[in-house]
């Protein structure tokens, strides 16, 4: 079977979402378009300008199923390469443009919101990483269309939920069971990472005031914060490794080139700690908990979905309650709570893939 896979705004989440899915359905052909994850509002617009006047051959050769993420113009580039128009077509949701933080939100939010409604009328199945994706997203799609004056469908959003479901990202991890969990060191302190893109949205604010607090309780503790960075981020990331610094619980700092050596980290480490704002399906939080790390998550967003009441938190006073009895039980030789993820892991998940694919291509088969 041949696939046209289109990635519009290839961030890394988004790279691993493709990459499993080429590396692991290898009796698919598969065609990959994307384009760089910069110009956010440009991107998103730009998209089939760019594509069907560049690469216009490639988008005319014949394919069984189009599978796009949804920050394609989906509706646009079908209209500009009718090829396209004749080829079903999945559009996958790794994000929604009505989820985020409110008064914080991207520039030209409002055009892509607008994109993602009409690409998903364009669709023939639309998938979305977790249920909470999906709700908030036919949440925004009522919410705006109950704005506007008149001529508006009365039965679109039942339209597009009938033809939705969800099917995560998958986890593509060694996993600890391929070569033991990690031993216990109960002389060490706690081992905390922080696993997120440096950005407002994943809660530096809510970091800083539980470093502080937890500073504030002289707990044992090493805190490393890593993953994605860009030219410009909050300042509070420089308040909490000056803070950690001076108290001596610095861990690694910074975004970790080297896939393996930051899989090594993670599974060095006892807990995975998320602040987030949002969180669509917080991937870094899951691959961290299949390499054998404990979570400690907002009891909020996609997160309900995932771990049990245990594992979330609904404000500082209880992650910090939290992090104090996990302490204690490392000092004192104990293993912490775990959770099974195993449902994400990519071997689970891709045959639904497969069969996704499989049942849009029905009847419109080149190969």
């Amino acid at each position: 079977m041949r696939v046209l896979l289109l990635s519009a705004y290839d961030a890394a989440s988004h790279r691993s979402w493709h990459q499993s899915l080429i590396q692991g359905l290898v009796d698919f052909e598969w065609q990959l378009l994307s384009l760089p994850p910069r110009h956010f509002s440009w991107r998103v617009r730009g998209n089939p300008l760019y594509w069907s006047h560049q690469q216009r051959d490639v988008l005319e050769q014949p394919y069984d199923v189009v599978l796009a993420t949804s920050m394609v113009d989906l509706a646009t580039l079908r209209g500009l390469v009718p090829a396209l128009a004749a080829i079903p077509t999945v559009l996958y949701f790794h994000e929604n443009q009505f989820a985020y933080p409110q008064g914080q939100s991207k520039h030209g939010v409002i055009e892509a919101q607008v994109v993602s409604v009409y690409s998903a009328m364009a669709a023939d199945c639309i998938l979305f990483n977790s249920d909470y994706n999906r709700i908030s997203f036919f949440q925004g799609v009522t919410a705006l269309l109950d704005k506007l004056p008149d001529f508006v469908p009365p039965n679109l959003v039942a339209e597009l939920t009938h033809k939705s479901q969800v099917l995560p990202v998958p986890v593509s991890v060694c996993t600890p069971s391929d070569g033991g969990l990690p031993t216990l060191r109960c002389d060490e302190p706690l081992q905390l990472v922080w696993n997120h893109r440096w950005e407002y949205d994943k809660g530096p604010e809510e970091l800083l005031q539980l470093t502080e607090r937890l500073i504030a309780r002289q707990l044992r503790f090493t805190l490393h914060v890593v993953g994605q960075q860009f030219r410009t981020q909050p300042a509070e990331f420089e308040a909490v490794r000056m803070l950690l610094d001076k108290h001596g619980s610095l861990g690694c700092w910074g975004y970790v080139d080297e896939r393996e050596q930051y899989l090594s980290l993670l599974r060095d480490c006892d807990v995975v700690l998320s602040t987030a704002r949002h969180d669509f399906q917080g991937l870094s939080v899951l691959e961290a908990c299949a390499l054998g790390c404990t979570p400690l998550v907002p009891d909020a967003l996609v997160y309900p979905e995932w771990f049990g009441r245990s594992f979330r938190y609904g404000n500082n006073d209880a992650a910090l309650a939290t992090i104090e009895s996990w302490s204690h039980l490392k000092a004192t030789g104990q293993s912490l709570p775990q959770t099974d993820v195993s449902r994400l892991y990519v071997e689970n998940l891709l045959p639904v893939y497969r069969t996704v694919l499989h049942s849009q291509s029905q009847g419109n088969s080149v190969s």
